[in-house]
């Protein structure tokens, strides 16, 4: 089917999402139902659509890093990973969100790219790393179109042709990970350089796929828990509990004087 346009589905985007200001912050409450339908119809329209995975450091990022606010305001989808996102919002706004496990979410992305037969392209990570993760995602989804690969670590002279190489393949869904100069700043820093089609920061995603690393269980993510393995990983993160108290007094003061977050 390829990335063919599809007329009339772009204009009912929005009906497969609800987008709301939270702490000045956008965030996507997408049910998970809606999720294939909403990927198709950001393809459908043919243009570049940036999705962000967003936890609590990234949205206490957004409000103090202008570069990454505006990338995150830009985004065609705004995805919440953390409970705290959640909680927060069901506090503040009275709605209730939907949380997504990063490893779950790409891979519902990854299966709505195959029964598409849509492409992919993955920047970052390792070489062998990479070649790992090419392997396991072509056994576990045999009609996705993988277009093309290039390792993290990369000289900053070889920027430009690796930019050229992606915008002639014009992959549906640009995965970049661990490597690229400016994590993911690299692709709000480059988006119009780099064509259409889907782009996605996956961090240490290519790890997992790689089997190099494991996700969190379903039972820790659920419960919120996630943290403490990854504080046993890198104790430095233990140090986040003074911004997530910053956060927790936003929530206060964005509640009791009902602050209104700009559209």
């Amino acid at each position: 089917m390829g990335d063919e346009v599809t007329p009339g589905l772009a204009a009912q985007k929005d009906q497969a999402k609800e987008r709301v200001n939270f702490l000045k912050v956008p965030i996507d409450i997408v049910e998970p139902n809606r999720l294939g339908l909403l990927v198709f119809k950001l393809l459908a329209e043919g243009t570049e659509q940036n999705i962000v995975l967003l936890s609590l450091w990234d949205l206490l990022r957004a409000r103090r890093n202008a570069e990454y606010r505006d990338y995150v305001k830009r985004a065609a989808l705004v995805i919440p990973i953390s409970k705290s996102i959640i909680s927060g919002i069901r506090f503040v706004l009275g709605k209730q969100a939907v949380r997504y496990m990063p490893f779950d979410f790409v891979i519902s992305l990854l299966r709505t790219l195959e029964g598409y037969e849509f492409s992919s392209y993955f920047l970052g990570g390792k070489k062998r790393i990479l070649t790992k993760v090419e392997k396991n995602i072509r056994e576990t989804f045999p009609e996705l179109r993988i277009v093309g690969r290039y390792p993290g670590w990369f000289k900053r002279q070889d920027e430009a042709t690796i930019i050229e190489a992606i915008r002639k393949a014009s992959p549906s869904l640009l995965l970049v990970g661990k490597g690229v100069r400016g994590g993911e700043h690299w692709i709000a820093r480059n988006g119009k350089r780099l064509g259409k089609g889907l782009r996605l920061w996956c961090s240490d995603l290519f790890d997992v796929f790689a089997e190099r690393k494991r996700h969190p269980s379903r039972t820790s993510f659920d419960l919120g828990i996630e943290w403490i393995g990854y504080c046993l990983q890198s104790p430095v993160k233990l140090l986040r509990i003074f911004p997530f108290f910053y956060y927790n007094i936003l929530l206060l003061m964005y509640k009791i004087f009902k602050i209104k977050s700009p559209t």
